[in-house]
């Protein structure tokens, strides 16, 4: 593989990252249409995710500072646990338990066998569908200082599920936002906020991985992609947050219903393979 096509799966990686039609589903698709026509793999996708959850670090960095600064102080008796932001900094721990134990139990899996791309176009138009009955009929009346143990854990689980190309993690994360009756904009702040702890993980650790495993693309060419995503990433991350404040997910819903579809056609015909 070469420069070009790192730098542009980069550029996917960052344009799609936050929104909820699944980053690893586009890298995977791309890098089948690419002159090079290849799997660009979960450690690709694991590292150049980096770059995008650096730019929720930067955009989100008071909020960020204020929680684990909250969090420190209520475990020293500082605050109250009552305290929202020491609250939410437990929140996002529990709701980082599902996708880290999860992600260690299926790791062979996610590296290989769901990353058919029959599977993903399945759950590109699957949870598509689920993503429209829930912006469709949430409720859509509760602030994220409504959120409890017991809905940062179904939040988790929501997160798991994007160990699947095609499902999302701000898709699935959304979804069940919606399904519990928080608001547009809350589900996709928390989702950014949760996706944190699992991303940097998950990135860290297959990048250690990577040093010994060789992939078709080389570190450097791995970090200028990395580099690309964070910067696309910063865009799109504000962008998106006061898109949902005023619109529904409508567009997205479609987008992934007919990528879906339009996927099913390449792989019917051979254009592409599984």
């Amino acid at each position: 593989m070469n420069w070009f096509e790192a730098a542009f799966l980069g550029l996917i990686q960052g344009l799609t990252e936050f929104l909820p039609i699944s980053s690893s589903a586009h890298l995977r698709i791309v890098g089948e249409l690419l002159p090079n026509a290849a799997d660009p793999g979960a450690a690709f996708t694991a590292i150049t995710q980096l770059g995008t959850e650096t730019a929720v670090l930067v955009f989100f960095w008071k909020d960020i500072v204020r929680i684990i600064g909250a969090w420190f102080n209520a475990l020293r008796g500082r605050v109250p646990h009552s305290d929202p932001d020491a609250k939410m900094g437990w929140l996002i721990i529990i709701g980082s338990i599902p996708i880290a134990v999860l992600g260690l139990l299926f790791e062979e899996q996610i590296d290989t066998s769901f990353r058919s791309l029959w599977i993903v176009a399945t759950t590109l138009v699957v949870f598509g569908l689920i993503l429209a009955v829930a912006d469709y009929y949430g409720k859509q009346n509760r602030e994220l200082t409504a959120l409890s143990p017991k809905h940062g854990i179904l939040f988790g689980f929501a997160q798991a599920l994007a160990l699947i190309p095609g499902v999302s993690r701000s898709g699935g994360t959304i979804t069940a936002g919606l399904f519990m009756g928080y608001t547009r904009e809350a589900a996709a702040r928390y989702s950014f906020l949760l996706a944190i702890p699992a991303v940097f993980a998950s990135g860290l650790y297959k990048l250690a991985k990577s040093f010994d495993e060789p992939g078709i693309y080389s570190l450097p060419q791995t970090g200028l992609a990395t580099l690309i995503a964070f910067l696309v990433g910063f865009v799109i991350v504000g962008w998106f947050l006061k898109y949902v404040s005023t619109h529904s997910y409508r567009i997205f819903v479609w987008y992934r219903v007919a990528l879906g579809l339009a996927l099913y056609l390449l792989l019917g015909f051979g254009v592409i393979n599984a």
